[in-house]
């Protein structure tokens, strides 16, 4: 009788145990209730065919707990199969019209409290599940005894105690085997359900992982990590670019030190180091290939109390905003020029003519040993009125008037102003111009200046035996004028400077000639360019956007 009752036991926890075995993957979990569901049913066939009565009367069937099990979690279809089935097998036992009776009640207050409460049950959490099994555990024990009392023929009052034992014996056995089944089944779900969990989380780990790879791969700025001994763990695609030819393979692994020096740094010590010791984050202007770099090198650490897990360093490419900047200076310092120039012009204009005039004067009446000292006074009066007057030149908010004008025939009416001036140094003009030339809008005056300017510069740059190029070329929106010599070349650090006004290099230079050149190329919407290179020459190339055209 106990090895029947065991048996039934081990299949009453079948159901569970399988479950729990086949459900050990999320893509079943569409399938949960339809595997429960008919686990359950074949776990009541089994009972039922196991089920057996004591010396006592007692009715041991414990098709139930499946039954109960399979209701809750096999879902409303597969709760009215379990249903019938129960409903089939219980009817073929019943031999008294009582019974009917009694179980057909049952039915009318079980049936309706238990599907109500299954149409919900997942939208509630696992203690409401546990109430619902309660209820039906509950439920089917009253009728279970109810059918064991009403069974008795010969029922005697002094037997009332044991039977009442009996029945709650079976009562807690039923109700407690059921909770352990509700308990693991619970317990399959939630594994799952942290599976489910993990993955998603783990994919969108992934995702932002992906996203945060590719944002710092293609961000314009130069990102370098670094772990806590200082040596590099990542370097984005924008820093392999600006240090040129060297692989990721040669920076990975390798000290931020061996970066520096890679990049060419002018950086005297490794602020990479600073950080490590514990100094907050700090900042660096560094050169690269001709570029200017803000740098910021931040410590990384996840947790305050443990120290610097690492540091970021991080290059932001500035030299845009520093032309900018330099720009805008430039202009302030042109503008100053515009309004000293303005300010001055009449005040010292006619003091100068004043003294021009007495000095003319003078000269006719002086003797002729001295006249050459009076024509060097007024040479050098001259030579301040034009300066003054490249003062006027510059001034910012000076309005000129345009005409068409051809670039080519401009340079021909100069041509013997400039060949006479070579003549006078020993050197040759070398004029290339385009044959099929545009039409600009210019100023005639201050174009013929510009072109002036731009071939004395040349020809004082070189020996008598210079040659002086100067072409003409007509692109789609441009026209381009290039005035080359052979001379000595401009260095570098000359070149940032050399359209400031008052900067030379002359010994007898004002630094307003290239100054006054830049500003009639801006009055005409154009760009001047200076290419140079020491003990070689330089190259002056000056474009003009065409009518109607949107150059820069």
């Amino acid at each position: 009788m106990w090895k029947d009752s065991l048996l039934q036991v081990l299949i009453a926890f079948l159901p569970v145990f399988t479950f729990m075995v086949w459900y050990s993957k999320p893509e079943r979990t569409r399938y949960t209730h339809v595997f429960l569901g008919l686990a359950c049913g074949v776990a009541m066939m089994l009972n039922m065919r196991f089920a057996m009565v004591t010396d006592h009367g007692i009715y041991l069937d414990f098709r139930h707990i499946p039954f109960v099990v399979g209701t809750i979690y096999g879902g409303i279809p597969m709760a009215a199969l379990l249903l019938v089935v129960y409903v089939i097998t219980r009817l073929g036992e019943m031999a008294h019209r009582w019974e009917y009776m009694l179980f057909a009640a049952f039915l009318v207050v079980y049936v309706p409290i238990l599907f109500s409460r299954i149409s919900l049950i997942h939208l509630h959490s696992r203690r409401v599940r546990l109430k619902v099994a309660t209820i039906a555990c509950v439920m089917l024990i009253l009728f279970q005894n109810a059918s064991y009392f009403t069974s008795f023929t010969d029922f005697k009052l002094a037997n009332l105690p044991l039977h009442i034992g009996i029945a709650c014996v079976f009562g807690v056995l039923f109700l407690t085997i059921t909770l352990i089944c509700i308990h693991f089944t619970e317990l399959g779900f939630e594994r799952i359900q942290l599976q489910v969990q993990l993955r998603d989380v783990s994919n969108k780990y992934r995702k932002e992982m992906r996203r945060l790879q590719q944002f710092i791969d293609n961000t314009p700025l130069m990102v370098v990590f670094c772990d806590n001994k200082g040596i590099i763990t990542h370097v984005n695609d924008m820093a392999l670019k600006l240090i040129g030819s060297v692989g990721r393979g040669r920076i990975l692994g390798q000290p931020f030190s061996q970066f520096l020096r890679i990049i060419d740094s002018q950086s005297e010590t490794d602020q990479v180091e600073r950080v490590l010791r514990g100094e907050d984050k700090l900042t660096e202007i560094l050169r690269l290939n001709g570029r200017t770099f803000y740098t910021v090198y931040c410590p990384i650490s996840d947790i305050p109390s443990q120290g610097t897990d690492g540091v970021l360093f991080i290059g932001h490419d500035v030299t845009e905003l520093q032309r900018l900047k330099d720009e805008v200076d430039r202009m302030e310092r042109l503008s100053l020029v515009g309004q000293m120039a303005a300010s001055i012009t009449h005040e010292i204009r006619n003091p100068m003519a004043v003294i021009r005039g007495f000095i003319q004067l003078l000269n006719e009446r002086s003797q002729a040993d001295q006249q050459s000292y009076f024509r060097i006074v007024l040479d050098e009066l001259d030579r301040a009125n034009a300066i003054i007057n490249d003062f006027l030149s510059l001034a910012q908010n000076r309005i000129i008037e345009k005409e068409p004008a051809n670039l080519n025939v401009l340079l021909n009416d100069l041509v013997p102003l400039i060949w006479a001036d070579a003549n006078m140094r020993g050197q040759i003009v070398d004029l290339r111009l385009c044959e099929d030339m545009d039409v600009l809008q210019v100023n005639s005056k201050e174009m013929k200046q510009l072109i002036l300017n731009l071939s004395r510069n040349g020809m004082e740059a070189m020996n008598d035996k210079g040659v002086l190029r100067i072409e003409t070329l007509n692109f789609k929106d441009t026209v381009q004028l290039r005035v080359i010599d052979n001379g000595v070349g401009i260095s570098q650090e000359k070149l940032e400077r050399l359209f400031e006004p008052f900067y030379t290099t002359k010994m007898n230079g004002t630094g307003l000639g290239l100054a006054l050149c830049l500003s009639i190329v801006e009055r005409h919407n154009g760009k001047i360019h200076v290419e140079s290179t020491v003990g070689e020459g330089t190259t002056f190339v000056v474009s003009f956007c065409k009518p109607g055209r949107h150059c820069w």
